[in-house]
């Protein structure tokens, strides 16, 4: 016999199973609003979306499916004129959802078919509605479908009552209910291309029905459910409301007013030239809300002063409050900002407002979220430049526009080439999760670092 035989010969270790690790919860409603843009674009593809019967391409369809389901409004093809009533209800839907949240209307339903809402759901709630606590999850839950369908509904009927007399009762009420809708997720669609495409509202500029309505709509949409229940606990008493209600509160009424002066100074020998005093006051407001994240227009923002541009621009950056139906960097991360320079001026110790000290991990956040939506915008819209001819503010706008979800643009939205539209849809994607949210979802869990550098000053500023 061989000696070899009796050589031991090495086992082969088994391979370990790998298991998948589950998605995070920032990677789930990432994937989450990917899955809905796709079905609002196989949807949208069908020739029964379309008026001509033939149905539209990928990308025109990805494009209008993804205006639609993060609330931006930007159209390359008008929503009346192209789209059938099917393909409009298809737009409502996304709309609505997108508004709302997957998450949300997911857990709604879940409640009414008495499913078990567990620890995952609800932590998915709290991500998506940007609460402070994962406790009452459920009941916040039902109050945001609850105040939804309330606030809607109370906007849908008024609009009907200035529609119905236009269009005929089917149609008014019709009327109603899409624009009220769009309004309160802040997405800016309209089906006033009968009159003219791409028109908006720009017919309705003085009436002050459809402008507080939807003006309403938009500030409700805006300020965040977590400031509705807030509101609805303590009612009108502000000295209880939550630091962030403060805060929403304060620098939503500044935005909205200062904003209004700045356009009826700005636009006083433009377009507001010809205006009476309550023409002059409804246009300026209502530009200054919709600036933020909504997208209606009353006048041609083509034709605005730069100074207007410029005011819009900010606005649009700015958006709304956290866990709303807007986009932006917040209300809450500029406010953050501005208090954390004034205290490092003032050589304070700590950032208060309110009473209150803010906590340093609020400070990082908004530094990080205003830094990467800039570089977004800016860094899009030069690559932009590169690929078409387009005035620089022109283009500024488009892309500021469509990472702040808005919808307003000077009109170069239809002449973008296939690159440019994949850039601005990338945008608006980023603009609806968040920029911040889209940057961590390719993480899977913070780096925990034993050892860290050494500590070496530079100067700053």
């Amino acid at each position: 016999m061989n000696d070899s035989q009796f050589l031991i010969r090495p086992v082969k270790p088994r391979r370990e199973r790998r298991f998948r690790r589950p998605l995070t919860q920032t990677q789930f409603i990432a994937a989450g609003f990917l899955a809905l843009i796709l079905a609002g674009t196989f949807l949208l593809m069908l020739p029964s979306a379309s008026r001509d019967g033939v149905g539209v391409g990928f990308l025109d369809a990805l494009f209008t499916s993804t205006s639609a389901t993060c609330v931006t409004g930007l159209v390359i093809r008008d929503t009346w004129t192209q789209w059938t009533l099917f393909g409009q209800i298809v737009i409502l839907c996304l709309i609505q959802i997108g508004g709302l949240g997957f998450v949300t209307v997911g857990v709604f339903f879940a409640i009414l078919l008495r499913r078990r809402i567990g620890l995952r759901q609800r932590g998915l709630m709290q991500e998506s509605s940007s609460a402070l606590k994962i406790g009452g999850m459920v009941k916040l839950t039902k109050r945001i479908v609850r105040g939804t369908i309330l606030f809607e509904g109370a906007g849908a009927l008024l609009l009907a009552v200035r529609f119905v007399p236009q269009y005929g009762f089917l149609r008014g009420i019709y009327y109603g209910i899409f624009h009220s809708v769009s309004a309160f997720c802040n997405a800016g669609f309209d089906l006033m291309g009968h009159q003219a495409p791409y028109n908006s509202l720009v017919s309705y500029q003085s009436d002050w029905l459809v402008n507080l309505v939807i003006m309403s709509l938009i500030i409700v949409g805006g300020i965040g459910f977590i400031v509705w229940e807030d509101i609805s606990r303590n009612r009108l008493h502000f000295r209880k409301y939550m630091l962030q209600t403060k805060i929403v509160l304060v620098t939503t009424a500044a935005l909205i007013f200062g904003g209004a002066a700045l356009f009826a100074v700005l636009e006083r020998n433009n377009l507001f030239a010809d205006m009476s005093v309550g023409e002059t006051v409804c246009a300026s407001l209502f530009n200054s809300v919709t600036a933020r994240t909504a997208g209606f227009n009353t006048i041609d923002s083509a034709a605005m002063t730069d100074g207007s541009k410029l005011v819009m621009l900010i606005l649009m950056f700015i958006g709304g409050s956290p866990g709303s139906t807007a986009g932006g960097v917040k209300t809450t991360s500029i406010i953050v900002l501005f208090i954390y320079v004034r205290a490092l001026m003032g050589r304070t110790y700590s950032v208060n407002v309110f009473g209150r000290r803010l906590e340093d991990d609020a400070v990082e956040r908004a530094a990080a979220v205003t830094t990467i939506n800039m570089a977004l915008a800016l860094g899009a819209a030069l690559l932009i430049m590169i690929i078409q001819p387009f005035a620089m503010g022109d283009i500024l706008f488009e892309t500021f526009s469509a990472i702040g979800t808005v919808g307003i643009s000077t009109g170069i939205t239809r002449d973008l080439l296939p690159a440019s539209r994949l850039i601005i849809i990338f945008l608006m994607y980023c603009g609806r999760l968040g920029s911040m949210s889209f940057a961590l979802a390719f993480t899977q869990q913070k780096r925990v670092v034993p050892v860290q550098n050494p500590v070496e000053r530079m100067n700053v500023g």
